[in-house]
């Protein structure tokens, strides 16, 4: 999360660098969206064979070359080139994490759980436009990402050293080699994992989540170019700080909704006296998907065109915070009921619906900045928030019909009995 929001408030130093435009180095955002989709497969997939810890270990490594390259980057063939390796090398996260909290957490406290994990991984969200910027103002962004480059060989050392394998024993692929070499390659299909999304509840809320996660890129993507410029704020470390109320409201709305996620699906559980319905835990997202998101980014939109000077301002920055809260309220139950009903290959549920999702985000991410040049900031916004409703009555339907869903299609979906 942290290389990829480092990288926007720092588009206009590196179009000047690079001696291009806004709207070409802009491009670098969608490409590194597509990488994380292809890079989520491949960690998840091989993942489920070889296990969590040593796809840590091979991921970090591309992550340091990566930023070394992009920071030496004198052509933009060569920084979309390193920037996609960059980006490719530290995309596991998320799906690794996941799988690994399905590994060692119980059903009732799994929401709680991803709630933490996706806290703490927002946190470098949060913090990451303004350091981006800041270093775009007064040091250089090249420095920025040889610094991340070092950090990674940190990251590697503290994975090396302290992480263990979550995977239960006998579960991972290589365990079931009858014969198997003592450095054993393997050619695992990545593209495995996209065959769960045949279920059509998987797909359903992937699709959902996708709608809503749309609001923070419309938001974020060009926002130098539209607070930005609204504002006449060019410095691009304070650029930077005002992604801070977006990141702080992912940062707080993800622990608080896991924590609701995992409280619906107890009540839900004893209303029915013990029967466990996993789209129960889908009722969580009401109050992000239907309120939170779509009225702040159609206010936002709407105060850009209509609210200048502080007032404005201030406005903008409150719609970005609850936009940030409002996202999580959505993402993380979904994340969550993605674990629940696929357990034994949650890393790769999470790695398929990451995958699409980025890949129908890259496209649309590449059409903001054009839409706002031709229809402007309040309709563009507008259009964001009747997807994210759109987004919500998906997940209504995968409430009201989940039973039958998961019926139509088996893709081993997890029991009660496997799932405490």
């Amino acid at each position: 999360m942290f290389v990829s929001a480092t990288f926007v408030p720092s588009i206009p130093q590196i179009a000047k660098d690079l001696d291009s435009t806004h709207a070409v180095v802009s491009l670098t955002v969608s490409l590194s969206i597509l990488a994380s989709a292809v890079g989520a497969l491949v960690w998840a997939a091989y993942s489920s064979f070889y296990g969590r810890r040593l796809m840590y270990l091979w991921g970090v490594p591309f992550l340091c070359i990566g930023s070394c390259g992009v920071a030496m980057a004198t052509s933009l063939r060569s920084l979309f080139f390193w920037r996609f390796v960059q980006t490719f090398g530290c995309s596991g996260g998320i799906p690794l994490g996941a799988g690994i909290i399905g590994d060692i957490y119980k059903l009732e406290e799994r929401g709680t759980a991803i709630g933490i994990f996706l806290g703490a991984t927002l946190f470098g969200f949060a913090v990451a436009p303004f350091l981006g910027g800041a270093a775009a103002q007064y040091w250089s962004w090249r420095n920025l990402h040889y610094s991340v480059a070092v950090w990674g060989l940190l990251e590697l050392l503290l994975v090396y050293i302290s992480f263990p394998e979550t995977s239960h024993p006998g579960t991972l692929g290589i365990d079931k080699l009858k014969h198997r070499r003592r450095i054993h390659i393997t050619w695992v299909n990545p593209l495995s994992s996209l065959w769960m999304l045949r279920s059509p509840n998987l797909f359903a809320v992937m699709l959902a989540s996708t709608l809503v996660l749309l609001t923070d890129y419309v938001l974020l993507v060009p926002l130098a170019y539209t607070i930005g410029v609204r504002y006449g704020i060019a410095n691009e470390a304070i650029i930077g700080a005002c992604f801070l109320p977006n990141g702080l409201g992912n940062f707080l709305g993800a622990p608080i909704a896991g924590r609701l996620s995992d409280i619906v699906v107890r009540r839900w559980r004893k209303q029915r006296k013990g029967v466990w319905c996993p789209e129960d835990r889908l009722r969580a997202t009401w109050i992000g998907g239907l309120f939170m998101i779509p009225l702040s980014i159609a206010s936002s939109g709407l105060i850009t065109t209509y609210v200048g000077g502080p007032v404005g301002l201030s406005l903008n920055l409150l719609c970005l915070f609850t936009n940030g809260m409002g996202v999580d309220f959505v993402f993380n139950p979904i994340g969550s009921y993605n674990v629940d009903v696929a357990r034994s290959r949650s890393a790769e549920a999470t790695a398929a619906s990451a995958a699409i999702r980025s890949l129908i985000l890259s496209g649309v991410t590449a059409l903001v900045i054009p839409s706002i040049e031709r229809i402007g900031v309040a309709w563009t916004d507008i259009i964001a928030a009747v997807l994210a409703v759109i987004g919500q009555g998906i997940i209504f339907l995968t409430i009201r019909y989940g039973d039958r869903m998961r019926a139509s299609v088996d893709i081993g979906v997890s029991t009660i009995e496997n799932n405490s």
